[in-house]
């Protein structure tokens, strides 16, 4: 089995399907990642560990926006923790901050230990801290078993001197797992240049989506968008293969 590994962040049944068919290593389950993923349905989540054995590791995330939580928001989130954990998913990923940019550590450690023994991701909140190596420490004691970060930059190719940093920092004590903006183009070169070995992407492509002709005057009602009504963004089966290849190298 290889070293390395990549997790695709997939919303849709279809998107997982193009995963697994891809060769992804793990999924990132979310719901709304035009929001940059909030936590997934049930639904979804049972959907996939019903037909695949693939890893799934499901998004805690209540809603959009920053990653200050009130108490309310904090159960909140653990109730859809322990109800995700029931129907069988493998992990998490979660991130919560103060607001002065630091590592909520109490909220954090309540994830952790509801999670427990099922492993979490500390997801890009991490890119808003204001001291990456204090984090970094604050993170690995806490319990993550990893962090998925762009270096604190849009794109991880941008932050690719940070992410090397960590990684060394991170000593296996914790992964350190490069995300965002990552393509079958730049791959090679972050896996390079970081000394990383999991990749997080999400390979999505637009993809037309036949409508159905409904034969009443209600057909011109429109919803969201009409420019990108009949299109979804769907992970390709074919940026995930290649993207494998290269890492596998």
């Amino acid at each position: 089995m290889s070293n390395y590994h990549l997790e695709i962040c997939i919303d849709s049944i279809e998107s997982a399907k193009r995963a697994i068919a891809g060769g992804a290593t793990r999924l990132e389950v979310c719901s709304a990642l035009s929001e940059g993923g909030l936590t997934p349905s049930l639904g979804l989540c049972k959907f996939i560990k019903s037909h695949s054995k693939i890893l799934i590791y499901a998004m805690i995330r209540i809603r959009h926006g920053n990653f200050v939580y009130t108490e309310e928001e904090v159960d909140a989130m653990l109730y859809d923790l322990l109800m995700l954990r029931n129907i069988g998913v493998d992990g998490f990923v979660f991130g919560g901050l103060n607001s002065d940019c630091t590592i909520d550590v109490n909220c954090c450690s309540k994830i952790i230990s509801v999670a427990k023994p099922l492993p979490v991701t500390f997801h890009r909140a991490f890119d808003e801290v204001k001291n990456p190596f204090e984090a970094l420490e604050q993170i690995i004691n806490l319990g993550f078993v990893r962090i998925l970060t762009s270096g604190q930059r849009n794109t991880a190719l941008e932050g690719l001197n940070l992410i090397g940093e960590l990684v060394k920092l991170a000593n296996d004590k914790i992964i350190i797992m490069p995300g965002s903006g990552i393509t079958p183009d730049n791959i090679a070169m972050i896996k390079k240049i970081s000394g990383a070995k999991e990749f997080h992407a999400s390979a999505k492509v637009p993809v037309h989506i036949e409508r159905k002709e409904i034969s009443n005057e209600q057909s011109e009602i429109k919803f969201g968008s009409s420019e990108t009504a009949n299109l979804m963004m769907i992970a390709s089966e074919d940026l995930i293969k290649q993207m494998i290849n290269i890492i596998n190298e």
